[in-house]
């Protein structure tokens, strides 16, 4: 049964309304990662490393280029990201089949562990999180989000979903 939450006033796109939004956003963001910080530190990793596993793991062979623009990092920051993942053995490159130019990256099976036991924690916390908003609220949170991605980005979301 989805818990019950106070609507938001008629009056939703008022500043105190999208203040509490963005701080919605900040908090529960900030606390779902937390649930995974710990097990990077471990592997002296940070929020940076399990952002490009994460996306490396979804879309296998994914390209050094893609991966800078799902992230909108610099180069040279996800050059460090990739170094030392592969340093820990967690991810590889290999050339791509057209061009020798081309760096396709993939989860090690080490990786592929480390990712799914992160996804893991985050799964928890985000089921348990629509398990108590409900169907609806769900739906309505994903609108709202997809509302804040520029529309010549969409595409680049929905292939994840393929």
């Amino acid at each position: 049964m989805a818990a019950t939450f106070p609507s938001a006033s008629a009056l939703f796109l008022r500043e105190p309304e999208i203040r509490r939004g963005v701080e919605l956003l900040y908090f529960g963001y900030s606390h779902l990662t937390r649930a995974i910080d710990a097990g990077l530190a471990e592997k002296g990793l940070g929020r940076a490393h399990h952002r490009a596993l994460y996306f490396i793991a979804r879309q296998p062979d994914l390209t050094v280029g893609q991966l800078l623009g799902l992230l909108a990092i610099t180069k040279q920051s996800l050059g460090r990201v990739l170094t030392d993942l592969g340093k820990h053995g967690l991810v590889e490159a290999r050339t791509g089949p057209n061009d020798r130019r081309q760096r396709l990256l993939r989860l090690t099976p080490a990786g592929a562990e480390l990712e799914a036991a992160l996804f893991e924690a985050l799964r928890e916390r985000l089921s348990a999180a629509y398990a108590k908003a409900g169907q609806e609220a769900v739906g309505g949170f994903w609108a709202v989000l997809e509302g804040l991605v520029p529309a010549a980005e969409l595409p680049r979301i929905e292939a994840l979903r393929r």
